[in-house]
Protein backbone atom coordinates (compact mmCIF):
# COMPACT_ATOMS: atom_id res chain seq x y z
CA UNK A 1 0.00 0.00 0.00
CA UNK A 2 2.86 2.38 0.80
CA UNK A 3 4.42 1.68 -2.61
CA UNK A 4 1.14 2.63 -4.31
CA UNK A 5 1.14 5.89 -2.39
CA UNK A 6 4.69 6.56 -3.57
CA UNK A 7 3.70 5.84 -7.18
CA UNK A 8 0.73 8.19 -6.89
CA UNK A 9 2.87 10.92 -5.35
CA UNK A 10 5.39 10.47 -8.18
CA UNK A 11 2.54 11.15 -10.60
CA UNK A 12 1.62 14.27 -8.61
CA UNK A 13 5.26 15.40 -8.63
CA UNK A 14 5.83 14.95 -12.37
CA UNK A 15 2.50 16.09 -13.76
CA UNK A 16 1.59 18.96 -11.41
CA UNK A 17 3.14 21.60 -9.19
CA UNK A 18 1.38 20.30 -6.10
CA UNK A 19 4.01 19.94 -3.35
CA UNK A 20 5.07 16.44 -2.32
CA UNK A 21 7.44 15.32 0.48
CA UNK A 22 11.06 16.18 -0.29
CA UNK A 23 12.22 12.68 0.66
CA UNK A 24 9.76 10.97 -1.70
CA UNK A 25 11.36 7.78 -3.10
CA UNK A 26 11.89 7.82 -6.87
CA UNK A 27 12.86 5.26 -9.49
CA UNK A 28 12.35 4.81 -13.21
CA UNK A 29 9.93 1.99 -12.43
CA UNK A 30 7.82 4.29 -10.24
CA UNK A 31 7.77 6.93 -12.96
CA UNK A 32 6.67 4.38 -15.56
CA UNK A 33 4.00 2.94 -13.29
CA UNK A 34 2.78 6.41 -12.33
CA UNK A 35 1.19 6.65 -15.79
CA UNK A 36 -1.65 4.60 -14.27
CA UNK A 37 -2.65 7.76 -12.39
CA UNK A 38 -2.24 10.16 -15.31
CA UNK A 39 -6.00 10.33 -16.06
CA UNK A 40 -6.64 10.65 -12.31
CA UNK A 41 -4.41 13.71 -12.38
CA UNK A 42 -7.04 14.96 -14.82
CA UNK A 43 -9.62 14.57 -12.05
CA UNK A 44 -7.50 16.81 -9.83
CA UNK A 45 -6.63 19.42 -12.48
CA UNK A 46 -10.13 19.42 -13.95
CA UNK A 47 -11.60 19.58 -10.46
CA UNK A 48 -9.55 22.66 -9.65
CA UNK A 49 -10.63 24.30 -12.90
CA UNK A 50 -14.26 23.36 -12.27
CA UNK A 51 -14.16 24.70 -8.71
CA UNK A 52 -12.61 27.99 -9.82
CA UNK A 53 -15.21 28.45 -12.54
CA UNK A 54 -18.13 27.46 -10.33
CA UNK A 55 -17.11 29.85 -7.54
CA UNK A 56 -16.17 32.80 -9.72
CA UNK A 57 -19.23 32.68 -11.98
CA UNK A 58 -21.24 34.19 -9.14
CA UNK A 59 -19.06 37.30 -8.93
CA UNK A 60 -17.56 37.62 -12.44
CA UNK A 61 -18.93 37.48 -15.98
CA UNK A 62 -18.79 33.92 -17.39
CA UNK A 63 -16.01 34.87 -19.81
CA UNK A 64 -13.74 35.96 -16.97
CA UNK A 65 -14.64 32.92 -14.85
CA UNK A 66 -13.69 30.65 -17.77
CA UNK A 67 -10.41 32.47 -18.36
CA UNK A 68 -9.42 32.30 -14.69
CA UNK A 69 -10.33 28.60 -14.51
CA UNK A 70 -8.08 27.95 -17.51
CA UNK A 71 -5.25 29.89 -15.87
CA UNK A 72 -5.75 27.86 -12.68
CA UNK A 73 -5.31 24.57 -14.54
CA UNK A 74 -2.23 25.92 -16.34
CA UNK A 75 -0.73 27.07 -13.06
CA UNK A 76 -1.36 23.77 -11.27
CA UNK A 77 0.36 21.81 -14.07
CA UNK A 78 3.11 24.34 -14.69
CA UNK A 79 1.94 24.55 -18.33
CA UNK A 80 3.39 21.05 -18.69
CA UNK A 81 1.21 20.00 -21.62
CA UNK A 82 0.96 23.44 -23.19
CA UNK A 83 4.76 23.52 -23.34
CA UNK A 84 4.74 20.13 -25.06
CA UNK A 85 2.17 21.32 -27.57
CA UNK A 86 4.21 24.44 -28.40
CA UNK A 87 7.38 22.37 -28.84
CA UNK A 88 5.46 19.91 -31.01
CA UNK A 89 4.23 22.72 -33.27
CA UNK A 90 7.73 24.16 -33.58
CA UNK A 91 9.34 20.79 -34.24
CA UNK A 92 6.89 19.43 -36.76
CA UNK A 93 6.30 22.85 -38.32
CA UNK A 94 9.96 23.70 -38.85
CA UNK A 95 11.65 20.30 -39.09
CA UNK A 96 11.83 18.07 -42.15
CA UNK A 97 13.92 15.21 -40.84
CA UNK A 98 13.68 13.17 -37.67
CA UNK A 99 16.90 14.62 -36.32
CA UNK A 100 15.86 18.19 -37.05
CA UNK A 101 12.41 17.74 -35.49
CA UNK A 102 13.93 16.30 -32.31
CA UNK A 103 16.52 19.07 -32.15
CA UNK A 104 13.91 21.80 -32.47
CA UNK A 105 11.64 20.21 -29.85
CA UNK A 106 14.60 19.98 -27.49
CA UNK A 107 15.12 23.76 -27.71
CA UNK A 108 13.43 25.46 -24.75
CA UNK A 109 12.76 28.61 -26.77
CA UNK A 110 9.38 28.98 -28.44
CA UNK A 111 9.23 29.77 -32.15
CA UNK A 112 6.64 31.09 -34.59
CA UNK A 113 4.84 27.78 -35.07
CA UNK A 114 4.72 27.19 -31.33
CA UNK A 115 3.45 30.70 -30.58
CA UNK A 116 0.69 30.53 -33.18
CA UNK A 117 -0.26 27.00 -32.19
CA UNK A 118 -0.41 27.83 -28.48
CA UNK A 119 -2.51 30.96 -29.01
CA UNK A 120 -4.85 29.02 -31.27
CA UNK A 121 -5.13 26.15 -28.80
CA UNK A 122 -5.90 28.41 -25.83
CA UNK A 123 -8.35 30.44 -27.88
CA UNK A 124 -10.03 27.22 -29.00
CA UNK A 125 -10.44 26.11 -25.39
CA UNK A 126 -11.81 29.45 -24.30
CA UNK A 127 -14.27 29.83 -27.16
CA UNK A 128 -15.46 26.24 -26.85
CA UNK A 129 -16.07 26.50 -23.12
CA UNK A 130 -17.76 29.87 -23.60
CA UNK A 131 -20.19 28.24 -26.05
CA UNK A 132 -21.16 25.57 -23.48
CA UNK A 133 -24.01 26.25 -21.07
CA UNK A 134 -22.56 27.45 -17.75
CA UNK A 135 -24.24 24.70 -15.73
CA UNK A 136 -22.45 22.05 -17.82
CA UNK A 137 -18.95 23.54 -17.72
CA UNK A 138 -17.77 22.05 -14.38
CA UNK A 139 -18.51 18.44 -15.34
CA UNK A 140 -17.19 19.02 -18.88
CA UNK A 141 -13.90 20.26 -17.41
CA UNK A 142 -13.66 17.23 -15.13
CA UNK A 143 -14.44 14.66 -17.80
CA UNK A 144 -12.43 16.46 -20.48
CA UNK A 145 -9.25 16.65 -18.44
CA UNK A 146 -9.52 12.99 -17.43
CA UNK A 147 -10.37 11.51 -20.83
CA UNK A 148 -7.84 13.64 -22.72
CA UNK A 149 -5.09 12.24 -20.51
CA UNK A 150 -6.06 8.70 -21.45
CA UNK A 151 -5.19 9.29 -25.10
CA UNK A 152 -1.40 9.67 -24.48
CA UNK A 153 -1.55 6.46 -22.43
CA UNK A 154 -2.87 4.65 -25.51
CA UNK A 155 0.11 5.92 -27.50
CA UNK A 156 2.54 4.87 -24.76
CA UNK A 157 1.14 1.33 -24.80
CA UNK A 158 1.00 0.98 -28.59
CA UNK A 159 4.18 2.76 -29.66
CA UNK A 160 7.85 3.13 -28.80
CA UNK A 161 9.75 5.98 -27.20
CA UNK A 162 11.62 7.81 -29.95
CA UNK A 163 14.40 9.69 -28.19
CA UNK A 164 17.70 8.42 -26.93
CA UNK A 165 17.91 9.32 -23.24
CA UNK A 166 21.08 11.32 -23.84
CA UNK A 167 19.29 13.67 -26.24
CA UNK A 168 16.05 14.08 -24.33
CA UNK A 169 15.09 17.04 -22.21
CA UNK A 170 15.56 17.00 -18.48
CA UNK A 171 11.78 16.56 -18.17
CA UNK A 172 11.11 12.89 -17.37
CA UNK A 173 8.48 10.93 -19.21
CA UNK A 174 6.73 7.77 -18.12
CA UNK A 175 6.90 4.75 -20.40
CA UNK A 176 4.94 1.54 -20.76
CA UNK A 177 4.11 -0.13 -17.45
CA UNK A 178 2.27 -3.32 -16.59
CA UNK A 179 -1.10 -4.41 -17.96
CA UNK A 180 -2.88 -3.54 -14.71
CA UNK A 181 -1.47 -0.01 -14.91
CA UNK A 182 -3.20 0.43 -18.26
CA UNK A 183 -6.50 -0.93 -16.96
CA UNK A 184 -6.41 1.44 -14.00
CA UNK A 185 -5.63 4.37 -16.30
CA UNK A 186 -8.52 3.30 -18.53
CA UNK A 187 -10.88 3.31 -15.56
CA UNK A 188 -9.81 6.77 -14.40
CA UNK A 189 -10.04 8.05 -17.98
CA UNK A 190 -13.63 7.01 -18.68
CA UNK A 191 -15.24 6.82 -15.22
CA UNK A 192 -16.40 10.44 -15.20
CA UNK A 193 -18.30 9.92 -18.44
CA UNK A 194 -21.16 8.60 -16.30
CA UNK A 195 -21.99 12.26 -15.64
CA UNK A 196 -22.06 13.04 -19.37
CA UNK A 197 -25.02 12.29 -21.69
CA UNK A 198 -24.55 8.75 -22.98
CA UNK A 199 -25.22 9.72 -26.59
CA UNK A 200 -22.38 12.25 -26.43
CA UNK A 201 -19.98 9.71 -24.93
CA UNK A 202 -20.97 7.27 -27.66
CA UNK A 203 -19.96 9.81 -30.29
CA UNK A 204 -16.91 11.48 -28.74
CA UNK A 205 -15.04 8.31 -27.75
CA UNK A 206 -14.69 6.95 -31.31
CA UNK A 207 -13.80 10.46 -32.54
CA UNK A 208 -11.01 10.85 -29.98
CA UNK A 209 -9.74 7.33 -30.61
CA UNK A 210 -9.61 8.06 -34.34
CA UNK A 211 -7.71 11.29 -33.70
CA UNK A 212 -5.28 9.41 -31.46
CA UNK A 213 -4.77 6.72 -34.11
CA UNK A 214 -4.07 9.33 -36.82
CA UNK A 215 -1.77 11.27 -34.49
CA UNK A 216 0.13 8.11 -33.53
CA UNK A 217 0.52 7.11 -37.17
CA UNK A 218 1.81 10.58 -38.06
CA UNK A 219 4.44 10.81 -35.33
CA UNK A 220 5.52 7.22 -35.92
CA UNK A 221 6.09 7.99 -39.60
CA UNK A 222 8.06 11.11 -38.72
CA UNK A 223 9.95 9.98 -35.62
CA UNK A 224 9.54 6.25 -35.32
CA UNK A 225 7.68 6.70 -32.03
CA UNK A 226 6.61 9.26 -29.44
CA UNK A 227 8.34 11.83 -27.28
CA UNK A 228 7.13 13.63 -24.17
CA UNK A 229 6.28 16.68 -26.28
CA UNK A 230 4.15 14.53 -28.57
CA UNK A 231 2.23 13.16 -25.60
CA UNK A 232 1.65 16.67 -24.24
CA UNK A 233 0.45 17.83 -27.65
CA UNK A 234 -1.97 14.92 -27.93
CA UNK A 235 -3.43 15.69 -24.51
CA UNK A 236 -4.09 19.28 -25.56
CA UNK A 237 -5.60 18.24 -28.89
CA UNK A 238 -7.82 15.65 -27.21
CA UNK A 239 -8.98 18.13 -24.56
CA UNK A 240 -10.02 20.72 -27.15
CA UNK A 241 -11.65 18.01 -29.25
CA UNK A 242 -13.75 17.00 -26.24
CA UNK A 243 -14.94 20.59 -25.71
CA UNK A 244 -15.64 21.13 -29.41
CA UNK A 245 -17.53 17.87 -29.53
CA UNK A 246 -19.78 18.95 -26.70
CA UNK A 247 -20.46 22.26 -28.42
CA UNK A 248 -21.63 20.33 -31.50
CA UNK A 249 -23.69 17.97 -29.32
CA UNK A 250 -25.27 20.87 -27.48
CA UNK A 251 -26.14 22.62 -30.76
CA UNK A 252 -27.67 19.53 -32.34
CA UNK A 253 -29.66 18.77 -29.18
CA UNK A 254 -31.45 22.15 -29.29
Amino acid sequence: MRKQLYIFLNAIMFYTRIPVPENLPYSDEMLNRSTRYFPFIGWIVGGIGAAVFYGLQFVFPPELAILLSMLATIFITGAFHEDGFADFCDGFGGGYTRERILTIMKDSRIGTYGSIGLVGMLAGKFMSLHAIAAENIPVILLAGHALSRLMPILVIYTSEYSREEATSKTKPIGKKGKGFDFLLALFFGIALLIFIPFSFSLAILPAMLLTTFIFRKYITRKLGGYTGDCLGALQQIAEVEFYLGFVIFQTLAV
